[in-house]
């Protein structure tokens, strides 16, 4: 009587694994990656000019030199979206002893109906001499928190930005907003 019950136990045993395989094989399948096409495509959706003060600066820490760039104002502008750059925003900054600047700016824009969004910019500078490029390396991926409706598109997607300073306006950082599809 025990070798009958110990052999369906076995039996059950067995018929479970068997079915906790298949179901990992399948979660195995499902998850793996999915190709991107070709290339990555991404749009201009807006320009910030965003006004900025001199380096308020902490001095050398553990991770690099600390500063913080105050965010004076500015201006938004693109075909979906009109709007100021308030001032009371700062720019984050750690500067490492490559020049490497890792930088997360937080601020707030109004626009031109007056919607409140919030702005986390985060992204790296790094010098030619460091990059290899003739050019600087400026890039940074922002996150905004809009209000649902009119602007809500700003929270359902992924951002990329070009950054770059034009000599003529050297309180002035312009950051050029693209959209991945």
């Amino acid at each position: 009587m025990n070798t009958i019950v110990a052999t369906g136990r076995i039996k059950t045993l067995f018929h479970q694994a068997v079915l906790l395989a298949g179901i990992f094989a399948s979660v195995l399948i499902e998850a793996q990656p999915q190709p991107l096409s070709d290339q990555l495509v991404a749009d201009l959706v807006f320009t910030i000019e965003a006004g900025i003060a001199e380096p308020v600066v902490m001095g050398d820490t553990v991770d690099g030199r600390r500063q913080s760039i105050p965010i004076t104002g500015g201006v938004v502008h693109g075909a979906r979206i009109q709007a100021e750059v308030l001032a009371g925003g700062a720019d984050y900054q750690v500067v490492g002893s490559d020049g490497t600047t890792h930088l997360k700016a937080v601020y707030m824009i109004r626009t031109d109906d007056g919607a409140l969004i919030n702005v986390e910019n985060e992204g790296v500078l790094v010098p030619p001499s460091t990059s290899g490029n003739a050019e600087q390396y400026f890039r940074t991926s922002p996150k905004f928190r809009a209000p649902n409706g009119k602007y809500g598109w700003l929270n359902n997607a992924i951002f990329v930005c070009g950054v770059r300073m034009d000599p003529a306006k050297p309180s002035t950082v312009i950051i050029d907003v693209y959209q991945l599809r």
